[in-house]
Order: structure tokens, then sequence, then C-alpha cells
């Protein structure tokens, strides 16, 4: 990876903050994040983590633009990119139900945006997020890669499934290699306050009931960001050499634990138990995520080194420190 320079979309949030910094740490590498910083959740948080990077180094570059902006092809244009790893999107399964048109917007438009322009500037590596979500209700466990995703629950599932099949036609018709990274429910310090383990930290400390879905029979595959990060930065360099240069890869510890039990870590961490609230299963709903690795281990050695005990210990530590309570 020397001298590489790489676009990072989605630098503002959880995965494309943890990637720019874990990759801000190879000196060969020159990194240009960008994110329009919405407020879909706090912006607050957003701008710490880009704060963050602009203190790590100075060969990280942060631009506040929106991926549909016309500004995105000078972008390109002016500064060269080697490699593009595409993580901006409108995140969210329950948002997307209640406002659809926020991923017409950023993730088929947006997407077209990028790729399009990937495609045209010649990018040698397109990686882009991609997400358990389009197995939708497979009972058929592990997931594997080429199981089919013909049905997808949600809407948010739906635009990234139609990513996936954009980015296997640019392949096929403009040779750009494309590589789509399904990642099952990423969790670690900084992570989006919408999500459970944040949720649930915040309920219990301050003495709130948490909505426990499913009965708490809910099974997911749990991994920690680190696993995530380090397994894209394998990927950079490692774009497929197939006739169609596409490629699709699962990135999940393998190892689904029911959420009870992800509670009591939560629990045990704090110290405190949790006041719950039993309902039923919400509409698109999943009720186990479970991913099958063993593609992602073949092609850059993938190995999980963060069980979800330790990943809990220490969001719970970031999480007490940030919030003081």
């Amino acid at each position: 990876m020397k001298n590489k320079k790489i676009l990072i979309t989605g630098s503002a949030g959880f995965i494309g903050f943890h990637l720019c910094k874990d990759l801000i740490k190879n000196k060969n590498l020159s990194l240009v994040g960008i994110d329009n910083v919405n407020n879909y959740y706090d912006v607050k948080l957003k701008k710490e983590r880009i704060n963050i990077l602009k203190k790590l180094s100075t060969n990280f570059k942060f631009i506040k633009i929106d991926l549909n902006s016309r500004k995105i092809k000078e972008l390109f244009f002016k500064e060269k990119f080697d490699v593009v790893i595409h993580l901006a999107a409108q995140a969210g399964v329950r948002y997307s139900i209640s406002n659809p048109e926020a991923y017409v917007i950023n993730n088929l438009n947006g997407f077209f945006n990028i790729i399009n322009q990937s495609s045209r500037n010649k990018i040698k590596h397109f990686i882009f997020a991609s997400t358990s979500s389009v197995y939708g209700d497979n009972s058929k466990f592990p997931l594997k890669e080429h199981y089919d995703t013909d049905k997808p629950l949600t809407f948010y599932a739906a635009t990234k499934k139609s990513n996936e099949v954009i980015a296997y036609s640019y392949s096929n018709i403009h040779k750009l290699p494309a590589t789509g990274l399904r990642f099952f429910t990423v969790y670690g310090p900084y992570g989006r306050p919408d999500m459970a383990l944040y949720k649930f930290a915040n309920s219990i400390m301050k003495n709130k009931f948490l909505n426990m879905f499913n009965y708490g029979n809910h099974k997911r595959d749990f991994t920690y960001i680190d696993d995530v990060t380090n397994a894209i930065k394998k990927i950079i360099s490692k774009p497929s050499k197939d006739k169609i240069p596409y490629q699709l890869f699962n990135i999940a510890s393998s190892s689904p634990e029911n959420l009870k039990k992800f509670l009591r870590y939560i629990e045990n961490r704090l110290g405190k138990k949790a006041k719950i609230k039993y309902l039923p299963l919400q509409k698109g709903d999943i009720y186990q995520t479970f991913g099958d690795t063993s593609k992602l281990k073949k092609k850059i050695n993938f190995k999980i080194r963060t069980s979800l005990e330790e990943g809990i210990t220490k969001y719970v530590n970031w999480f007490l420190k940030k919030n003081k309570f």
C-alpha cells in the first residue's frame, strides 16, 4: 500500500471514523475523508470524530460535501484517487420505513455518483459497504454470499442490494474492480446512538425502561469494529482478478449471541440491572443473523480477535468516560 491516495466516504460515520483512524497510522497513505455531517443522529458525535482524525495526522484531509454534489466530480479530478472506500449511506432499518426518500437520495443516487466517478477516473479498487440485511428472512445458517438475496424485508436492505447489483454491472461493463462488504451488526466505541448497545447502556444508567423486541429472542452476529477495520485494510490491496472483477464478502464474527445474553454482558460491565419492557417482533426485523466468513478467510486469512464480552467491556469503558454519569 505504498503512496496510495484513498477516498473514504462517510468518514464522520462510525465505521468510516475507525477505518480512517486505523489507516492514518500508515504514513505511505494519503487519506481524504468526506461526509455531509447530516443530523440523522447526534451531529456533535460526528464532529468529535472528525476533530480526532484531524489531530491525529497531516496525511488526513476532511471535506464536508454531499454525495450528490457536483463538487464530487471536481474532487475526483483534482485528487486522483487510487482507491475509493464508499461507506457513506443513509443507515437504519427502522428509519427507512418512515423516510424512504432519504434512502433513494443517498443510497441510490449518491451511490451512483460515487461509483460512476470511480469508473470514469479509473479507480484501481472500489470498495463499498453492504449489509447482512440483504439476506432477508433467510433461515439457512450460516449465511453464505451466494445465497438468494432477492427478498429484502426493508427498503434500506433493498437499496443496499441495489448497490451490489449496480457495482456488478460496472465491473462487467467498465471492468471496475469492485468489492462489496456485507457487515454484520458492527459495534464498538463511538458507535451510533440509534443502535441497541448505546440505547441499552443509556437506559440502564438513567434508570429508564429499555425496549426488548421479540421478547429478547433475537440472535445477532455482533462484530467488533476493530475486526471490521482490520478486514477492510487487508482487502484494499486485494481486488478481484477475475474477468468480471467483482467480489462480495461477509464480515462477521460467525458467533451469533442471544440479545438477552448481550444485555447481561452490558449489565455486568455497568454494575446495574436493566428495567426491561418486553415487546413483540418489529416490522421488518430479522430473527437471526449468522454470517459465514470462510470466503473472507480464504482471501485475507480473516480472524476474529475480539470476543463479545471483551468488545462490550471496551465499549462500556468509552461510554462511561464520555457520558460521566
